[in-house]
C-alpha cells in the first residue's frame, strides 16, 4: 500500500511556513510521476496581495512552467486542506492524475465536503482522491492559527 505522509510532512512544512507569515497555513507540494518533488509552496494571498495565491495555484503554475506545458498528467498533489472550488477547478484544468488532502473544509471544500469537482462524470477529466492524510496534524494547525487570531 503506497502511504503519502511523507509528501504530506513536506506540504505540513510548507503550511507553517504561511502561518509563521501571517498567512493562512495552507502548504502543497507538487508530486511527478518518478516520485520526485517538482514544486512545494504555501498560501500567499496576503505577501502577494493576489486573491488566487492559494497554495495549490502557486504550486501548479510552478509545474506547469517547470514542465514547459500545462498538461501536468502523472503528477500528483499533495495539499494539507481540500482544496476550495478554484483550485479544485484548477486541478481538473492541469489534468492532475492525483490529489492527495489532509483535513477536510466544511466551509469551502469543493472535493468532498460541499461539491466534488476533481470527480464529476461531467468533467472531461476526473482525478483519483486520496482524503485525510494527517489530517488531524494540518487541522490542529488552522485551528490554532485562527484561534490566536481570534485572541489579538
Amino acid at each position: 500500500m503506497v502511504t503519502y505522509d511523507a509528501w504530506m510532512r513536506l506540504a505540513l512544512e510548507e503550511a507553517q511556513r504561511a502561518a509563521d507569515t501571517g498567512e493562512v497555513p495552507v502548504g502543497a507540494v507538487l508530486i511527478d510521476d518518478a516520485g520526485q518533488v517538482v514544486a512545494r509552496n504555501h498560501n500567499q494571498r496576503e505577501t502577494q496581495q493576489d486573491p488566487t495565491a492559494h497554495a495549490e495555484m502557486l504550486v501548479l503554475r510552478e509545474g506547469a512552467q517547470r514542465r514547459g506545458s500545462w498538461r501536468l498528467t502523472g503528477y500528483t498533489l499533495v495539499v494539507t486542506l481540500e482544496p476550495c472550488a478554484m483550485c479544485a477547478g484548477a486541478i481538473v484544468l492541469a489534468r492532475i492524475d492525483r490529489l492527495v488532502f489532509g483535513a477536510w473544509d466544511p466551509k469551502a471544500g469543493a472535493v468532498e465536503s460541499l461539491y466534488h469537482l476533481v470527480t464529476d462524470p461531467r468533467l472531461n477529466h476526473r482525478v483519483e482522491v486520496v482524503p485525510g492524510v494527517l489530517a488531524e496534524t494540518g487541522g490542529m494547525l488552522l485551528k490554532e492559527f485562527f484561534r490566536a487570531r481570534r485572541h489579538k
